[in-house]
């Protein structure tokens, strides 16, 4: 295991990868999907549920499990995993991008970053040694170096000075680390330069980091250009060790990214969705709040044998989301997250049978390829 993780990988088919990740708690098959547990909860489920989903592998939010209810107050109860009763892997972010989209509420220097509570105002200043002391506390299996994520319409020369800035925290970070704690990724930032975004692998590649996260995307940039440095960076991360993307994205995102080599990935996309309507299945998205489906007594997706397909119709869904009623958010949340774990399975048994470029063409051609 190397410094907390091992990575096997067990077949390729062109760029895309069949892998596996270990960590203290568990495997989690690659690529992988993880489900957003921002303040300990995958929002709307218990872990319970999310584990009869399928996911081997979830994240946590450092910003907001620091301001609330505070990493020593996790510690106390043993860590994150007993805290919220999750058994397997977890993967914490730094806390940089959070700090970072508050920027009227923040102001960075070479020691760190100091910033004000979205909570209630108060005062606080993360390090990079900060950042790896709250990841130890919440015992996380994955930890991520404090990087900063500048906007994306940044200038060059911003964006060169950010990302030295973030190399010389992931150093801090590594030398913060403490033997027998979890895995430690450094993040590639650039901007959407593909010089840049190369430079800093080979700043960070030199290190022995048992995985590596390509940053800053998703943020506001077009597709194109975001899909530009997604491939540029990801072939030339190692080979050996997973490759995380993180914050990426819709199902299309996550098809081609894993059709150019990434491993890992994590958004609140479904989650966020159910909550506001918005359902993913097998003949394209499906808002539920449409009056089509008052009257509905088919299933969100009938080519699905989720929970919620198996017990709840349309028109069900449509009157719980309308009234507001709280069983919604489990019943959505549950759909959109088993499509999500199901696509990767398909991902995953494609490669396997070395299929996957048919698989990728029939699926950005389809109903879900916008």
């Amino acid at each position: 295991m190397r410094n907390g993780l091992t990575f096997d990988l067990l077949h390729t088919d062109g760029r895309a990868r069949l892998g596996r990740v270990t960590t203290r708690h568990g495997a989690a098959d690659t690529p992988v999907f993880m489900p957003v547990g921002t303040a300990a909860s995958v929002k709307a489920l218990s872990s319970q549920d999310v584990r009869e989903l399928g996911a081997q592998i979830i994240l946590g939010n450092t910003y907001h499990l620091y301001l609330r209810p505070g990493h020593e107050a996790i510690a106390s109860f043993g860590g994150l995993h007993h805290f919220m009763n999750w058994p397997l892997s977890i993967l914490t972010d730094s806390g940089g991008y959070q700090v970072f989209s508050l920027s009227a509420l923040r102001r960075i220097r070479e020691e760190g970053v100091e910033f004000r509570s979205h909570l209630d105002g108060s005062r606080h200043f993360l390090t990079p040694e900060l950042a790896v002391d709250i990841q130890q506390a919440l015992d996380s299996d994955i930890m991520m170096a404090l990087d900063e994520c500048p906007p994306h319409d940044a200038p060059r020369e911003y964006v060169e000075k950010s990302m030295a800035l973030t190399t010389r925290w992931a150093r801090r970070c590594l030398a913060r680390r403490l033997e027998g704690k979890g895995a430690l990724f450094p993040i590639v930032q650039g901007g959407l330069h593909v010089d840049l975004r190369i430079r800093h692998i080979e700043e960070l590649a030199g290190s022995d980091w048992p995985g590596m996260a390509i940053g800053g995307l998703s943020v506001g940039e077009p597709r194109e250009q975001m899909m530009e440095m997604v491939d540029c960076a990801a072939v030339r991360l190692p080979a050996d060790r997973p490759r995380y993307l993180m914050g990426v994205g819709t199902p299309r995102n996550l098809v081609d990214c894993v059709a150019m080599g990434v491993d890992m990935f994590d958004c609140v996309m479904p989650t966020r969705n159910a909550r506001n309507g918005s359902l993913f299945t097998s003949a394209g998205k499906l808002s539920i709040k449409r009056a089509e489906h008052r009257l509905s007594d088919l299933p969100v997706d009938e080519r699905c044998s989720c929970f919620t397909c198996r017990n709840a119709s349309r028109g069900y869904l449509h009157h719980l989301f309308r009234a507001n009623e709280l069983a919604y958010f489990r019943f959505a949340t549950i759909h959109n997250l088993a499509y999500y774990l199901g696509l990767m399975s398909s991902i995953r048994g494609a490669i396997r049978e070395n299929r996957f470029a048919e698989f990728h063409r029939e699926f950005i051609s389809g109903p879900m390829g916008e």
